[in-house]
């Protein structure tokens, strides 16, 4: 799903693609929601049919050879760029070597992550984020994933997306957290810069961002939904968080499903 944050409340806005439309799904909350899936997947990369989906919405081939999809990109301190085996340099210089933050974020509890410049706010919305705090800008996606490396030493660096579906998060004081972690990663932070330049590596201090979700009602037990096993999912839609739609019936991973056939109904 598509999303953006929304007026002076920062309430989360989303909408569905479908086709080459965008269905505004805010408006639908409250709604009976009615998705078939139409037994037809297409590559989110080249487009062609396939009969499985891998990296959430590839076909095998474009799996294997998008840089997009290589293990570095889960861990970005496993970059093999400077050793010329990158899969796609060109997409490398587009989307690495650009200005990436390390942040912390709370959606299920404390986290930090990393995210491009140009993927704020999306990734905090993505991830169920009812606060998130800029704490480093780098030069590029190595050395956020080398920063996040040290970080998570201390706090983790997943959501519990279970628990992230059933409440809002309890507001924690982030600016707090990111002291206390600076002092007690001070040395390994300086090893980084020193390798790096304290150019490239820049400390930010920035406001908390706070995040509101469009939801009425949350599930006291969390049911998965999965379209492979179901290809027909309805119920009411009580809500939107991240990127799973909560239904009286469940919840189910947008996400998960991209590049699937999809004919969506409001009743």
């Amino acid at each position: 799903m598509q999303s953006s944050l929304g007026g002076e409340d920062q309430a989360v806005q989303y909408q569905l693609p479908i086709g080459d439309n965008l269905l505004p799904m805010n408006e639908n909350i409250g709604r009976t929601i009615r998705l078939k899936y139409q037994d037809e997947i297409n590559c989110i990369a080249c487009g062609r049919k396939t009969s499985k989906s891998f990296g959430q919405g590839h076909c095998f081939p474009c799996f294997r050879s998008l840089a997009s999809c290589d293990m570095c990109i889960m861990k970005p301190e496993t970059c093999h760029y400077a050793e010329g085996t990158c899969r796609q340099p060109e997409w490398g210089d587009e989307n690495c070597f650009i200005p990436h933050y390390v942040y912390l974020a709370n959606s299920s509890g404390i986290k930090v992550g990393i995210t491009r410049g140009t993927q704020v706010p999306t990734r905090w919305i993505d991830q169920g984020a009812a606060q998130a705090l800029p704490v480093f800008k780098v030069a590029n996606r190595r050395q956020s994933g080398l920063l996040e490396v040290v970080l998570k030493q201390h706090v983790s660096d997943r959501t519990d997306w279970r628990k992230m579906l059933k409440a809002d998060a309890e507001p924690m004081d982030l600016r707090s957290i990111r002291d206390r972690l600076l002092d007690d990663c001070t040395l390994q932070i300086a090893e980084i810069k020193n390798e790096h330049g304290e150019g490239d590596i820049e400390a930010v201090d920035e406001a908390v961002v706070e995040i509101k979700f469009p939801v009425s009602e949350y599930p006291k037990k969390i049911k998965s939904l999965n379209l492979d096993k179901q290809p027909e999912i309805d119920g009411q839609l009580m809500g939107i968080k991240g990127q799973y739609l909560i239904l009286d019936t469940g919840v189910l991973n947008i996400r998960k499903f991209s590049g699937y056939n999809i004919q969506v109904d409001f009743i």
